[in-house]
């Protein structure tokens, strides 16, 4: 991969995390369940998803630079993989939310709960992209499909980062 390629990587990668971390502070703290900004916020949460989504697209499409064969193989798995992925990271903002209803309050029990149900989901993050890479290896090379894995690791790790970074420390 050429130096301009790395360019063009980290500026997609960049967008991307700054469309992660609004997202993130946007669901952090939701307006009270009778807040008419609820629906606006909801909404905007799903926009900034979707926002997200094409990011992770373009960064995919400049890094893969697949082959027109290529390309009509793996873009259906790809969507399939997404939906399923989108399901986990819904779970992942539910401990998240709940994390942040209960972090001045913390008890040893939610305490574990959390940790539990956080690795779970990784975990399951886990072993989906385990069985992808499986179908992506099927449907193109094991090569190809190393690459993507690769790259959508960077940016899951990026992702991962920039929630870290913004959740306090249990205390």
């Amino acid at each position: 991969m050429g130096r301009l390629n790395h360019s063009k990587i980290a500026v997609l990668t960049l967008m991307l995390t700054a469309c992660a971390h609004v997202a993130y502070a946007q669901a952090k703290k939701p307006p009270a369940a009778d807040d008419p900004r609820d629906v606006n916020l909801s909404a905007y949460v799903q926009l900034l998803r979707s926002d997200i989504r094409a990011q992770k697209v373009a960064i995919i499409t400049e890094v893969m630079d697949f082959s027109e064969a290529e390309d009509a193989k793996f873009w259906p798995v790809y969507r399939e993989y997404e939906a399923e992925l989108g399901k986990i990271n819904d779970e992942r903002l539910s401990l998240i939310d709940d994390y942040a209803k209960n972090y001045d309050t913390l008890t040893d029990a939610v305490a574990d709960r959390l940790a539990k149900g956080a690795l779970d989901v990784e975990g399951k993050r886990t072993a989906l992209k385990t069985k992808y890479y499986d179908r992506f290896r099927s449907a193109l090379s094991a090569k190809t499909a190393a690459r993507f894995l690769q790259v959508e690791n960077q940016i899951l790790l990026l992702l991962d980062l920039q929630i870290a970074s913004a959740l306090p420390l249990a205390k």
